[in-house]
Formats: C-alpha cells, structure tokens, sequence
C-alpha cells in the first residue's frame, strides 16, 4: 500500500473535528481512520446495490433459506397481536 498525501476542499469542518476526536478515541492514525471510513463505505454501497435486487434478498448474509413454505410475517403477527 502507497501513501499519498491527500488535500480535500469542502470539508464540513465540524464533522472533520469529531471525525477526528473519533479517530483519537480508538488510538488511530488520521489517515488510517479516513481509508477504513472509505473502505467502509464502498462496501456498504456494494451491499446496497445487491438489495436492490429483490431476488438477491436470500442471498444475504442471515437469511434462512427453506423449501418449504414459510409464513413469517404471519407467526410474527400471531405473536405480536395474539
């Protein structure tokens, strides 16, 4: 990995300074703070770009997939409202 030096404009300063009270809070680097909040944040637009699709909801991490048919929403009513 290289290292660049980096000058952004636009910055909203008062993000900047608790981003940066953030980053002293977990003992990081500033740079290093910046690189996982970007590397965060192409991965949570690549998840969202894969929800997008209906199809791919059982894909996703969590989702049980069954062949039966299942009547989630209908226990949950059941148990929410009896």
């Amino acid at each position: 990995m290289t290292k660049t030096f980096l000058g952004v404009r636009d910055v909203d300063e008062e993000e900047l300074r608790k981003f940066k009270a953030l980053a002293v809070e977990r003992k990081m680097k500033l740079g290093d703070a910046i690189t996982k909040a970007m590397k965060d944040y192409r991965a949570d637009v690549k998840i969202r770009k894969k929800i997008k699709d209906p199809r791919n909801l059982l894909k996703l991490t969590g989702i049980i997939a069954t062949k039966e048919k299942v009547r989630w929403s209908e226990e949950i009513d059941d148990i929410l409202y009896g």
